[in-house]
């Protein structure tokens, strides 16, 4: 599942294209990378909306998926989301691989993270200096463990909650 900033699927639409035609999940992280919970109600749909318009020109696909940037959230920011039919998601195992400590600290880092089960969702980004060449590393240690991989949207349980 890619969640993509709106900078990135300016610069990237024919990217855009074939991961959607690989049949990965494509998922909505802001137009500008914003802590959401610092934003009103307006800048967080003018958030949603610019990503999801531009994807859906390029892709015809309405994102459902919605990851705020860093994590940040509160009430409003999951009552917005939801109120543009978008579910959010976090994580729960986080590979820092922004922070470069290189290819074995994460491969080490998610393969024994103490939160690491059945249905985690593990963070990794594109554009960080080891996360490309960490990959392989991560997934044959992860299916070593006996875990397997699908897309965010077929592991959510996909109900609307009023908050």
């Amino acid at each position: 599942t890619f969640f993509m900033t709106g900078d990135w699927v300016e610069k990237y639409p024919d990217a855009v294209k074939k991961l959607y035609e690989a049949g990965h999940d494509l998922g909505n992280h802001g137009e500008n990378h914003k802590n959401m919970s610092q934003l009103s109600e307006e800048k967080c749909i003018d958030e949603i909306k610019a990503v999801h318009n531009r994807v859906y020109e390029i892709t015809g696909v309405s994102m459902n998926l919605f990851r705020p940037p860093s994590g940040d959230y509160d009430d409003l920011v999951v009552q917005t989301a939801t109120g543009l039919d978008y579910y959010p998601i976090q994580w729960d195992v986080d590979s820092l691989d922004w922070k470069n400590y290189g290819v074995e600290d994460m491969i080490d880092r998610v393969t024994n993270h103490k939160n690491l089960a059945n249905g985690s969702i593990i963070l990794l980004h594109n554009g960080t200096k080891y996360t490309k060449d960490a990959l392989q590393g991560l997934i044959d240690g992860l299916k070593n463990k006996g875990y397997g991989f699908v897309k965010v949207s077929d592991l959510i349980y996909k109900v609307m909650v009023e908050i």
